[in-house]
């Protein structure tokens, strides 16, 4: 008996020590990034986003597979619950780095504390593309994103015309630290500032987060009674600021301009609660995003800079087929 249970104890040890697998044992949940382009033949990319919450990602995420279906490149998604995990897409990144992708693209959390991960993946021979948020480096072969500061700017504008160029005005942008969300808020006082009677008496930061933004939006309105605009540089600091009138009794008062297009931002421009969208394109950022990284994987010349576009979305033009192209782009 005991002669016969160390023979079948030797053979499942040799057997392990040789990658083998008893028959009915459950398979790892996930295979490596190698082993999957052994298996398909296709390069393998990595799509990390800020965050995974947000209509705004899941359109990224259509674009990257579009891309991926289309260009022949397998796709693996990943990113952290919240745009203010660093720590945790540093931890994905260095994931894939492991798992020697053939290329990663990402929108960076933090524009500082991402560079010395993206070093270790470029001197790993994994070419980067960043999309939406740089960092500040050379490191990445290509940023594929709206021109924020210009978005901005435009949003701006939009807002001044809808206070008739005059009174005080208040921004909500989205995490201190990000690429993105410095940019925005650049764009917009840069804009303002070419309007002599109008201020921005207001800066409240909204993690991202729309209960926050609703929180900082009742403290602006509250806090000065004469606001009348209001620009929310994201899809929650939009959604946000949109319910935060109404619980201080200002509903209708205060021209709303917010950045990004989800479904619910769409639904409160057609009812008035926001006036004006920055629409960018994020499918696009996925779809140039994977193109350009299987260029690189390719030896092929990248554009150091990819410009997506924005639209200024009004109620006037919402249904105009451009604008709906853009809107529902799968």
């Amino acid at each position: 008996m005991l002669k016969r249970w160390m023979g079948a104890a030797l053979a499942a040890v040799l057997l392990s020590a040789c990658g083998g697998q008893s028959p009915g044992a459950p398979t790892a949940p996930e295979a490596s990034a190698e082993s999957a382009a052994s298996a398909s033949g296709k390069p393998v990319i990595a799509v990390i986003p800020k965050g995974l919450a947000q209509q705004f990602w899941l359109t990224v995420k259509q674009g990257a597979d579009a891309a991926g279906a289309e260009l022949n490149a397998e796709i693996i998604w990943q990113g952290p619950a919240k745009e203010t995990e660093i720590a945790k897409q540093i931890g994905i990144i260095e994931d894939m780095i492991s798992r020697k992708v053939d290329a990663i693209v990402m929108a960076a959390c933090d524009e500082n504390a991402l560079v010395s991960t993206i070093q270790r993946a470029v001197d790993s021979g994994i070419p980067v593309i960043t999309i939406d948020s740089g960092v500040k480096s050379e490191l990445p072969l290509s940023f594929v994103a709206t021109d924020n500061i210009a978005g901005a700017k435009a949003g701006a504008v939009e807002l001044a015309r809808l206070i008739g160029g005059e009174g005080p005005g208040a921004q909500i942008p989205i995490v201190p630290g990000a690429a993105t969300s410095e940019m925005r808020q650049q764009g917009f006082e840069e804009g303002m500032a070419a309007y002599p009677g109008a201020s921005i008496v207001a800066t409240q930061f909204c993690n991202s987060d729309v209960a926050k933004a609703m929180d900082v939006t009742r403290d602006m309105l509250t806090a000065n009674p004469e606001l009348k605009g209001i620009f929310a540089a994201c899809e929650a600091a939009a959604i946000g600021a949109a319910q935060a009138p109404k619980t201080v009794g200002r509903a209708g008062e205060v021209k709303l301009v917010g950045f990004d297009a989800a479904k619910e931002q769409v639904d409160l421009l057609r009812d008035g609660t926001i006036h004006a969208l920055v629409v960018q394109s994020p499918f696009q950022m996925g779809y140039q995003g994977v193109k350009a990284a299987l260029d690189a994987i390719n030896g092929k010349e990248v554009e150091k800079r990819i410009d997506t576009g924005v639209t200024v979305v009004t109620l006037e033009n919402v249904d105009t087929p451009e604008v709906q192209k853009l809107l529902n782009p799968a």
